[in-house]
């Protein structure tokens, strides 16, 4: 079955017996290696599995018609088959499955069938279903990028490449399938989706996933995409529908989607029964599409092989996975301590000395606010680093070229960004669909090429979309492929309350959500001048940052500076003593910094009571020494904060001092933030959620009367 729906290249050319032969062995050699896994559990030598059972034949068809190390890779779990096609070997496969140090795909770190093989191009492999596509989607695009560009010379890149990513029909079901279809279509990107549907998302069949039951029938509508309907457990069927797909790739004439018709023989992993909810009649007619049985059949009634050459190759195969399981059993496990390797680069550290001329800022001009010196700070690193983009909702000036000499711009809702695009064209600074999950997906495909995204999150408030891509996907990807792949992102994102009408959509706060995520640095300025050095040491460290700029500071007067130069950076985890005390300490950041002090100078005047204030500026890392510091100093200490007081980032650090200062407190800790509710509308509501300047001026005066 092969059906097509859009004019076609060349057909393939056909098949020598060689390559038949051979397309076989790799079939059987992944579903040998699924049986050794599954034997390798049942004896407890190894602590999960999942299959690629039945989707043998399209995949070897895929490993065949791509290349390994020419394009990129982004499979799923099922995709062991193409895996073993494109190069990777049996050992390397069990060596994931026992959880070895020598695993290549994650270092023992991820469950097995989770692949991922820096030296093939297979980009590391996470457990959420579909976050892959989106990622695929900007790994396509860096071509674009690159391509584009003429200040970058030497682009990492092939003029024909193809980015292949799967899926299988459950994923389709996922919004992050259709935003990926819907960018790749729009931009014309190299990228071949690869459905190998088997009719069933564990238990759940398609027609309950996908209307009408067909996912190739719903996205016909696509421009510019190709698609191919194949039965998937005939490789020969598959090997020429992917011909023509990835030719329609290669000649950059937009996407393909191949759906392939697959089985499931096997449960969908041996913590599932299919047993349960699969009927036996649907089983026997499912078996009697096993690509392993029908090919060898076919190849000696074709007469291509004999029954004696098939028999040799698979008891070539077996002792082939057997010699591979013996190794990888004898394989030595990850030293418990390594753990600890690869949560951040372990090359380039935005906490040291490198990072930090702050003590030499080179001031030239008037004093100017946040919003001005953020702005002259992207542009300052634009024009340095050929490979930086910067992309999200509204960040252009326009969309439509034709119109930059007819209007004056948007720039971002609140300017930021205005003329970059200007100045460094429409390639490097663009805008991207209203779709928050798209951004941050796409941008950890272009990251993990080598380009160096710097993207907006318009509001906190709407970052949740993305949260998916952030916490499973951006901050993960080192670690879990065990330093093999990485993705240095930018993520600014505009924040908090403070500003009349703001209401429960556009004050929201919630640090903490992020700073619990390993892997990802989190910073907060709360003047210019910090925005602009901060914002510079994260796009030029190498781990992903999440930037929160507070609205309220953009352009306040009391927070301006002159621009400092192109090479002022403040490291992370450098905490700074915005007021000198002696009486008590006042933990803070964001737009509280500024209340702070003014609470601090009330008290100081009415009560002589000298407070010290800490601006934390980095959130995650966080500056311990200095408030460790304070508080041998102060023996007592305010923690103060926008967020929601309970369970709220404060928390964390008023636990962290009584557990380690202890023995310097004179005082319990402290803590003033906003109500445990929203932020509403009203004024008068708005002014008593979040803290005020006469709340931690009494916060302070109950502190140092204790």
């Amino acid at each position: 079955m092969s059906t097509r729906t859009r004019p076609q290249p060349k057909a393939a050319k056909p098949l020598a017996k060689a390559d038949l032969l051979d397309m076989f062995r790799l079939m059987y050699l992944s579903r040998r290696l699924d049986d050794r896994e599954i034997q390798l559990k049942r004896q407890n030598k190894i602590f999960f599995q999942i299959s690629g059972a039945g989707h043998e034949a399209v995949l070897v068809a895929a490993g065949r018609v791509l290349r390994p190390t020419y394009d990129w890779f982004y499979p799923y779990y099922r995709d062991r088959a193409l895996c073993l096609a494109l190069g990777m070997t049996p050992t390397e496969m069990l060596l994931s499955a026992v959880a070895a140090a020598d695993d290549p795909n994650s270092g023992g770190r991820q469950m097995p069938s989770h692949w991922g093989h820096k030296a093939l191009h297979i980009v590391s492999q996470s457990s959420p279903t579909g976050t892959q596509l989106l990622q695929a989607v900007g790994c396509a695009e860096a071509w674009l990028r690159f391509d584009r560009s003429d200040r970058i010379a030497e682009k990492p890149i092939r003029g024909d490449e193809v980015v292949y990513c799967s899926g299988g029909d459950g994923t389709t079901s996922e919004g992050e399938f259709w935003e990926a279809m819907n960018t790749a279509s729009n931009l014309k990107l190299p990228v071949l989706f690869l459905i190998e549907d088997n009719k069933y998302a564990i238990s759940v069949p398609v027609e309950v996933q996908t209307a009408g039951a067909s996912v190739s029938k719903l996205v016909a509508n696509f421009p510019d995409l190709f698609i191919e309907e194949v039965d998937g457990c005939d490789p020969i069927a598959s090997f020429e529908a992917l011909t023509r797909a990835v030719a329609h790739c290669r000649q950059r004439r937009g996407p393909a989607l191949v759906h392939a018709h697959v089985i499931r023989p096997y449960s969908h992993s041996l913590s599932d029964d299919e047993v349960l909810y699969k009927p036996p009649k649907e089983r026997e007619e499912e078996s009697k599409r096993d690509p392993i049985a029908t090919f060898s059949k076919r190849l000696v009634a074709e007469g291509i092989a004999t029954a004696a050459e098939v028999e040799g190759i698979k008891q070539q195969v077996d002792e082939e996975v057997e010699v591979a399981a013996d190794m990888a059993l004898a394989s030595p496990q990850p030293q418990p301590e390594t753990a600890l390797h690869y949560v951040y680069s372990p090359d380039v550290d935005p906490t040291s000395e490198q990072f930090d001329t702050e003590d030499d800022p080179q001031f030239a001009g008037d004093p100017t606010t946040m919003v001005d010196l953020l702005n002259v700070c992207l542009k300052d690193e634009m024009a340095r680093d050929p490979r930086i983009l910067l992309f999200g909702e509204d960040v252009a000036d326009v969309s439509r070229d034709q119109y930059l000499g007819q209007v004056k711009g948007k720039g971002g809702v609140f300017k930021v960004t205005w003329g970059l695009q200007r100045q460094f064209g429409s390639g490097r600074v663009y805008n991207s669909p209203l779709a928050e999950a798209n951004i941050i997906g796409r941008a950890i495909g272009l990251a993990t090429r080598g380009l160096k995204p710097v993207v907006e999150i318009q509001f906190f408030d709407y970052i949740w979309p993305a949260y998916h891509q952030l916490r499973n996907e951006l901050a993960t990807l080192r670690w879990r492929s065990h330093n093999a792949f990485s993705c240095p992102v930018v993520v600014r994102v505009t924040y908090g309350g403070y500003l009349k009408g703001g209401a429960i959509y556009h004050s929201q706060t919630g640090a903490v959500v992020f700073t619990a995520i390993p892997g990802l640095r989190v910073v907060c300025p709360a003047t210019a001048l910090d925005a602009n050095g901060l914002l510079r040491t994260a796009i030029r460290c190498d781990d992903p940052v999440l930037f929160l700029e507070h609205k309220h500071l953009y352009r306040q007067t009391y927070n301006k500076a002159p621009n400092p130069g192109p090479n002022f950076m403040i490291p992370f985890g450098k905490a700074k003593v915005v007021k000198e005390g002696r009486d008590l300490t006042v933990v803070t950041y964001g737009a509280v910094v500024h209340r702070a002090l003014l609470a601090a100078k009330e008290l100081e005047e009415r009560d002589g009571v000298r407070a010290e204030v800490i601006d934390l500026r980095s959130l995650s890392p966080i500056d311990w020494d200095a408030i460790a510091r304070s508080v041998q100093k102060t023996s007592r200490v305010l923690v103060a904060y926008e967020d929601a007081r309970s369970w709220g980032y404060g928390a964390e650090i008023a636990a962290r001092v009584a557990d380690e200062a202890f023995s310097w407190l004179d005082a319990p800790v402290k803590r003033v933030a906003s109500t445990d509710t929203f932020v509403g509308y009203a004024p008068t509501l708005e002014d008593f959620i979040l803290p005020q300047v006469e709340d931690l001026a009494q916060a302070m005066r109950e502190l140092h009367a204790f």
